[in-house]
C-alpha cells in the first residue's frame, strides 16, 4: 500500500513503452526502478554520476506485477529500504496509477556499493546512511 513507502517519484510513460499486446512491457518496469532510487540518490547530494568515488553495483533484482499500466498514465514510484546492510542495500519500489490504493507491481533491487576504480565493496559511508536512514520501513510499520 501507498503508505508503507517513504519517497515519491513521478514518471510519466511514454509511448514506445507499450508493447504490441497494449500495455507497458515488463523490461520499462526495471528502468523505472532505477529512476526513482537513483534521481533520490542524486538529488540527495549521495551519488555523484561522472565522479563519485562510491557507485552501487546491481546484484539481485525482481518484480511482482498486479495488474498492467498503459500509455499514457503517470506511474507514482514509491521507494523504501528494507535492508540497510553495510556494504548494501535492499531497495522496494512500489508502482502506483492515479485512483488505485494497491500497486500496479511491486520490485526490489539489492545494491552493493563498490569503490569505484577497485569494484571492491566498501561501507555505505555514515552521510549516506544517515540519509537513507528516512527511507527504511520498519517491520512494525508494514502491520
Amino acid at each position: 500500500m501507498r503508505g508503507s513507502y517513504r519517497a515519491w517519484r513521478d514518471i510519466p510513460t511514454r509511448w514506445h513503452d507499450n508493447d504490441v499486446y497494449g500495455h507497458v512491457n515488463n523490461v520499462i518496469y526495471y528502468s523505472w526502478f532505477d529512476t526513482a532510487v537513483n534521481a533520490w540518490l542524486v538529488e540527495h547530494g549521495l551519488l555523484d554520476i561522472e565522479q563519485g568515488a562510491i557507485i552501487g553495483l546491481v546484484v539481485e533484482t525482481g518484480c511482482r506485477y498486479h495488474r498492467p499500466v498503459n500509455f499514457p498514465e503517470v506511474v507514482q514510484a514509491g521507494i523504501r529500504i528494507a535492508r540497510l546492510g553495510n556494504s548494501s542495500v535492499r531497495w522496494e519500489v512500489g508502482l502506483f496509477t492515479a485512483g488505485h490504493e494497491a500497486p500496479a507491481a511491486e520490485g526490489h533491487f539489492v545494491h552493493v556499493y563498490v569503490d569505484r576504480p577497485k569494484r571492491r565493496p566498501m561501507r555505505v559511508p555514515d552521510a549516506w546512511r544517515a540519509k537513507m536512514t528516512s527511507l527504511v520501513q520498519n517491520v512494525d510499520d508494514a502491520q
